[in-house]
């Protein structure tokens, strides 16, 4: 691919992704937004969803919570808390977390953090959501 743009997935832990596509879909906080090369620069933070890339022969969806997102002309640097391709997410671990989550949310007790429970909640059925993706 000589006219791409390049694509860096980094987390605190591992960098996920890093390598040329030819389009990036981007879960932004203010919505989500593509980019293509030689887009305009900008920087966004990330809202908990799905970013998208592809490339010449496949499309990628990745889990993305937190952080944000830092383009340029030539590149999309994507700083996340967390990032997960879709076909490496725990899908046992992610509806353990749904049900958690939602129990939490049932139980309506004064010592609940409500905003903590609905944000794990949000990130599970979105990480359940992808992984099922691929699978279709």
């Amino acid at each position: 691919m000589e006219k791409g743009i390049h694509l860096s997935i980094v987390t605190p832990d591992d960098i996920v992704f890093d390598a040329p596509v030819n389009y990036v879909g981007i879960p932004g906080t203010l919505g989500d937004f593509g980019v293509y090369p030689g887009h305009a620069a900008l920087l966004s933070s990330l809202r908990t969803g799905c970013l998208t890339y592809k490339t010449e022969d496949r499309t990628v969806n990745v889990f993305v919570s937190g952080g944000f997102v830092d383009v340029t002309k030539d590149n999309v640097t994507v700083l996340a808390d967390a990032a997960t391709p879709a076909d490496l997410i725990d899908v046992d671990r992610a509806a353990r977390a749904k049900e958690r989550a939602e129990a939490r949310l049932k139980e309506q007790a004064q010592d609940v953090d409500l905003a903590r429970a609905h944000a794990a909640l949000n990130r599970a059925i979105m990480r359940l959501n992808i992984a099922s993706s691929t699978h279709e």
